[in-house]
């Protein structure tokens, strides 16, 4: 069944994001991707789905500009069905150690990395609710928020961010638990190969995101298993 999709983060061809998009474009679904500013790569994607691909400029640090995406979908589209908060933002100290980080840096990163998915959340649930099947939220998290496997000694923000959107996804599992219409689950995606950098990760975002897309089919009925997972649908330590 087609189905309306929407995925935040989707900006740069190289990440999970743009990928995903792809992915639930081949499939026929309808897919709004959600970006902050101009993406070169998305603008030449609509052109090769020009009737399904509906590009919202939204900053999910921003309840305004949020609330303002969600009012332009609704014009389009009579209900969404799946929703995977991708978009993430980091300190520029991410990477030091404590005594070297900014922590005045730390705040405007939950904003978007933790905050900014409970916005998409509230400002789309009325479209969710109008699904005709089970509507599910996937929250890309990452095995840098498990407080039972943490082994870094930087990344703070980046941590903080996931290991608290994680409770989010946990109180909000517990919300929906008994509403046949709503499902919610965190995942670790994975190290992949979404820049120069990453070289040596072992997954390709492309074939990557079509693993996933399977995963959260599989996830979306499923009130009874593990709500923390990896890209391979095992359980991760909260």
């Amino acid at each position: 069944m087609k189905q309306n999709v929407l995925i935040t983060g989707t900006g740069r061809e190289m990440a999970l994001g743009f990928n995903f998009v792809r992915r639930y474009l081949e499939q026929g679904d309808t897919v709004f991707a959600c970006i902050r500013k101009p993406s070169e790569a998305l603008e030449r994607l609509q052109q090769q789905y020009p009737d399904t691909l509906h590009i919202l400029t939204m900053d999910i640090g921003s309840t305004e500009s949020v609330n303002a995406a969600a009012k332009k979908a609704a014009q389009l589209v009579p209900c969404l069905d799946l929703i995977i908060n991708n978009a993430v933002t980091t300190s520029p100290d991410t990477n030091k150690e404590l005594e070297d980080f900014d922590l005045d840096t730390v705040m405007p990163a939950l904003n978007v990395a933790t905050v900014g998915p409970l916005r998409v959340i509230k400002a789309f649930l009325p479209l969710m609710r109008n699904s005709e099947g089970t509507a599910l939220i996937v929250n890309i998290s990452s095995e840098a928020g498990s407080i039972g496997a943490c082994y870094r000694t930087t990344y703070i923000d980046y941590g903080m961010a996931k290991a608290a959107l994680n409770m989010a996804t946990k109180t909000l599992h517990n919300k929906f638990k008994d509403d046949p219409k709503m499902n919610i689950i965190c995942v670790h995606p994975g190290w992949m190969r979404t820049n120069e950098g990453n070289a040596k990760a072992p997954f390709d975002p492309y074939e990557h995101a079509e693993t996933m897309r399977l995963l959260f089919e599989e996830k979306r009925h499923d009130k009874e298993g593990p709500i923390f997972v990896t890209y391979a649908g095992e359980e991760y330590p909260w």
